[in-house]
This record gives C-alpha cells, sequence and structure tokens, in this order.
C-alpha cells in the first residue's frame, strides 16, 4: 500500500492547512474530505525516494589493469 499526503483547503485565509498521511491501495480513489475534521483536502504531490549520481559510475570506466 502507498502511503499519500494530504492538506486540508481552510475556509479562510487566516487558517493553516493541516497536513496527515493515509495508507491506501494505489487504485482507491482519493479522500475529497478529512476524516477528523470533515474540511475538503487535497493530495500533496512530494518527492519520491531515490539515488541520483553524477558523473561517470566506476562500473562504466573501462579500467585496464597491470600484470605484474
Amino acid at each position: 500500500m502507498a502511503t499519500y499526503v494530504y492538506e486540508t483547503i481552510p475556509r479562510n485565509a487566516n487558517e493553516r492547512p493541516r497536513r496527515f498521511e493515509v495508507e491506501q491501495k494505489m487504485t482507491e480513489l482519493p479522500l475529497k474530505v478529512d476524516p477528523k475534521s470533515g474540511l475538503p483536502v487535497r493530495r500533496v504531490i512530494t518527492g519520491g525516494s531515490g539515488i541520483v549520481t553524477r558523473g561517470t559510475s566506476i562500473l562504466s570506466m573501462n579500467v585496464k589493469r597491470s600484470r605484474r
């Protein structure tokens, strides 16, 4: 199951949105209201986890070994 981040949509600009996480199947429809407050919510897009490398990888280098 995936974990999704939701944020409430406040009724006025002075209110701060509440963020919360929900575990859902990817096939489930997104939530429309906050289960606690009943306010409308939107799903927040967050970055995934992954490794980003730059430059030449040691695996792609053509290294010649000398014999001794």
